[in-house]
């Protein structure tokens, strides 16, 4: 995979915190095992095992790898915002509360801002 050779739409999403369409992205029904990374820098960001069906139109995560997301209040205050720790991508938000898991958490990402790694890939960016 290359990194940082991003498309007009990806550019929208992940640096100017644009969103797709709902329902429309490559991984909200992905079902597969491994790591999901940045598509902007390759960082891994969340494994497969903390993905779930929300059924909001976006892929749904309850936990990120550790230090790999940082999270920002919104200017309005009414939504906080995630972005990859290694490089701000924009991911999507984060929202608490709503009872999808035991977790409580329900990370809503963008796919156009994620890539995917195969648990059975050995590669040092995303491996599992």
């Amino acid at each position: 995979m290359e990194y940082n050779k991003l498309t007009e739409f990806e550019r929208y999403v992940i640096i100017e915190k644009g969103t797709e369409r709902p329902f429309t992205g490559k991984y909200t029904d992905y079902k597969e095992n491994g790591t999901y990374v940045c598509k902007q820098c390759g960082a891994a960001l969340y494994k497969s095992t903390d993905k779930f069906d929300s059924h909001c139109g976006w892929p749904s995560f309850d936990d990120e790898i550790e230090g790999a997301v940082n999270r920002t209040v919104d200017a309005d205050g009414r939504r906080t915002e995630i972005t990859c720790a290694n490089c701000g991508g924009h991911l999507g938000h984060v929202f608490f509360g709503e009872g999808f898991t035991d977790k409580n958490t329900r990370h809503c990402v963008n796919s156009v801002s994620l890539d995917f790694i195969p648990a059975d890939k050995d590669t040092k960016k995303g491996k599992q």
